[in-house]
């Protein structure tokens, strides 16, 4: 029987908090065994949670890669832009890598981390949790049995909701390009990364456009605070701050959003955040320039073509696609699936269900614990095989999105380098 496998967190937000839960439902299998966390609330609590001991929780990483390898596995789950340093020092340490998405933000970068994991022969596994929900692996098997013939074309939308929208990439982290990165990258290179593995062709011609509409000075109702506990038309707004937030706090739901908004779940604490800190802002009045809706065309190198769109007004619901083929069309919406046959003319709905929601908050659908669960499984079994985001397959979507805002802004058609072609340069 496989032993159990040690992980060591850096970065203990959200995410990092949720993956390394998984070892919490899975003692048999995984056990924690360090965080290297700057913030003390969250590193502390990490700790708690997984029994560690006081010299096992730090505040910087640099202090558990200069121990050397304490553990079989790291989960980096920094904020975007610190990933390269990291994966580059515990990776010549041996360690095996669960790399939250984005895995970088240049070209550059990712291939040196390629390059890092290749040279030290760990398995790298990047966070692109949708290709591992049951619901996925579903759709491709259909796609892959021949079923729906040749595919000739694929619509997928990304409804991330307006209030997801306010949350993270108005008022929060990934407002910016220059402090985080694009809301392609950000958001959607688990969609380009979808694409591509149902598909299972990568993509080799992009257009795209967008902009940032809605989230505006100029957009600011008449009446409208800088901050929505001063607002006299803030019971009209649906961006406001002080219902969504303090809605969920009444009702319990101590994940997120609101643990990212605040450590300790009072009405204080929320109230001392919204009038001081970043999320209590009016969606009108900040900082904010990625875009709030985007349109990727896209060519793959059977022939086939396809759009993604990503859009702030909806609500969140999981993602919509529908796959047309020679024989028969397909639609899915995150729990079911639709095929209409063209000889029988005939549709067959397969319910799939659901194992939480397609946020954060519900697990992705059963796609966080499914990473987990293969990254896992691949160190315990020594099968590099069992992960299927591996750095070959991330480095192919991360080059199809940097070429996507290369056409955005330049207003041009990309090529895509193949991922095994630009691991090559000179």
């Amino acid at each position: 029987m496989p032993s159990v496998v040690t992980i060591a967190v850096v970065g203990a937000g959200d995410r990092g908090t949720g993956h390394a839960g998984w070892a919490l439902a899975h003692p048999e299998r995984a056990e924690v065994v360090a965080v290297a966390e700057p913030r003390k609330v969250r590193r502390d609590r990490l700790a708690a949670d997984h029994g560690l001991e006081a010299g096992s929780a730090v505040d910087d990483w640099r202090v558990l890669a200069a121990r050397g390898r304490i553990a079989d596995a790291v989960l980096i789950c920094t904020l975007d832009r610190e990933h390269l340093e990291p994966v580059l020092a515990f990776a010549a340490l041996g360690y095996h890598i669960m790399l939250e998405k984005p895995m970088a933000l240049t070209e550059d970068e990712c291939l040196r981390i390629v390059a890092a994991v290749e040279k030290a022969g760990v398995i790298l596994a990047v966070g692109h949790v949708l290709r591992y929900t049951p619901y996925t692996q579903a759709l491709k098997r259909i796609v892959d049995s021949g079923r729906l013939g040749e595919i000739v074309s694929i619509q997928h939308l990304e409804p991330v909701g307006f209030w997801h929208q306010a949350h993270s990439f108005v008022r929060g982290n990934w407002r910016r390009e220059d402090e985080a990165t694009s809301m392609l990258m950000a958001k959607s290179c688990h969609d380009l990364d979808w694409l591509q593995y149902v598909l299972g062709r990568p993509p080799v011609r992009v257009s795209s456009f967008g902009r940032l509409s809605h989230f505006r000075p100029e957009n600011k109702p008449v009446g409208a605070a800088d901050r929505c506990l001063d607002c006299a038309v803030e019971a009209d707004c649906p961006y406001s701050a002080k219902r969504d937030y303090g809605d969920q706090l009444a009702r319990g739901e101590h994940n997120w959003p609101l643990s990212v908004v605040i450590d300790e779940f009072t009405p204080q604490a929320l109230d001392t955040a919204l009038r001081e800190g970043p999320y209590g802002r009016c969606v009108y009045a900040c900082d904010n320039d990625v875009v709030d809706h985007q349109v990727v065309a896209m060519e793959f190198a059977s022939g086939a073509t396809g759009t993604f769109t990503m859009t702030a007004f909806t609500e969140q619901a999981d993602r919509q696609t529908r796959i047309f083929g020679t024989r028969a069309e397909l639609r899915g919406d995150g729990e079911h699936l639709r095929v209409y046959d063209f000889l029988t003319r005939t549709e067959e709905l397969i319910d799939l269900g659901t194992e939480g929601t397609m946020d954060a908050a519900g697990g992705h659908g059963g796609g966080d614990a499914g990473l987990m669960d293969a990254f896992v499984a691949a160190i315990a079994t020594k099968d590099p095989g069992l992960v299927q985001s591996g750095p070959q397959e991330s480095l192919t979507s991360h080059l199809t999105v940097l070429a996507a805002e290369r056409a955005r802004h330049n207003n041009s058609v990309e090529s895509i380098r193949p991922a095994d072609m630009a691991n090559r340069r000179p």
